[in-house]
């Protein structure tokens, strides 16, 4: 009996799921019948693809061959289905995009205009979350997401990265003065993350390395919010230049300690769990962003 596309989809949707009912949810199966499904695919290769009991699901060598060889298939068939289909019709549907909110107010909302008019069939759906969701759970379709990327079963893609500044008000420099070297932060109201440390290992030059710890005086969960106290004058932060550019473009705030920034960039990636019913809708979003970051 032959393999068919059908059940490398199951495999592959089993795996990055990590469970059978999440699997039966985004294959809008019952959980028998993908565990029927699978069965009938380890008969058809004489082999097992993995090691399942009640708590946990884990490939065998032979699993892991497989799933290697069957995701470049079904990646290959996808792209060429793709590219014909995109080239005949226009995108349709709803499309849930997640992205904390500095990057969704600062690179995503003003271009929305745009992406509208280009794919009026598509119905956009924007949320903010700052952390990887579980995307079936909460029915998004792509997440952006800021920084070094955990290991996931999730696809991901780059899109950009991003440098980070050292950064306070003209007013709050002329009050407290500017600082000369990463050290002086020590005698400075500083603005940093709470619930998020690699925020608050800020990219300068100093004498036990190029990675300084802060201790904030004022914590915030979101950029964002951080951005506005530094405007407001309540210290000196570090952030990413796509929410702060015209901020620095219109003088108000200011870069410090410019000499000794190490030159490390942010990236940013869209992760998104691929199926070929989004995959249209996925990929026009994502050249379209791409092409404004």
């Amino acid at each position: 009996m032959d393999i068919n596309s059908d059940d490398l989809k199951t495999f592959i949707t089993v795996i990055d799921s990590g469970t059978l009912s999440a699997a039966s949810v985004h294959l809008g199966q019952t959980t028998s019948g993908v565990s029927r499904a699978l069965s009938r695919l380890e008969d058809k290769l004489s082999t097992s693809l993995l090691t399942r009991t009640t708590r946990r699901m884990e490939l065998t060598e032979e699993g892991q061959l497989f799933l290697d060889k069957a995701r470049a298939i079904l990646g290959a068939m996808e792209e060429a289905e793709e590219t014909i289909r995109i080239r005949r019709q226009k995108p349709a549907g709803r499309l849930c995009v997640d992205a904390a909110s500095p990057f969704m107010l600062h690179c995503v909302v003003p271009h929305v205009a745009e992406f509208r008019a280009m794919y009026p069939d598509i119905r956009l759906e924007l949320s903010s979350n700052d952390q990887i969701a579980d995307l079936i759970e909460h029915r998004t379709d792509i997440a952006i997401r800021i920084g070094t990327l955990n290991d996931s079963t999730l696809h991901a893609r780059a899109l950009t990265s991003s440098p980070l500044y050292v950064l306070a008000s003209p007013d709050y420099l002329t009050r407290h003065g500017t600082p000369s070297k990463p050290e002086d932060l020590a005698q400075h109201s500083v603005l940093g993350f709470v619930q998020y440390e690699l925020g608050n290992q800020w990219p300068l030059r100093h004498a036990a390395g190029n990675s300084l710890p802060v201790t904030p005086s004022i914590s915030a969960s979101s950029g964002e919010t951080l951005r506005q106290l530094a405007l407001a004058g309540q210290g000196i932060v570090c952030l990413a230049d796509f929410m702060t550019r015209a901020d620095i473009e219109a003088g108000r705030l200011v870069k410090v300690l410019e000499a000794d920034y190490t030159g490390y960039r942010q990236q940013i990636h869209a992760v998104y769990y691929r199926n070929t019913q989004l995959a249209q809708r996925i990929s026009c979003f994502l050249e379209f962003l791409q092409q404004k970051l």
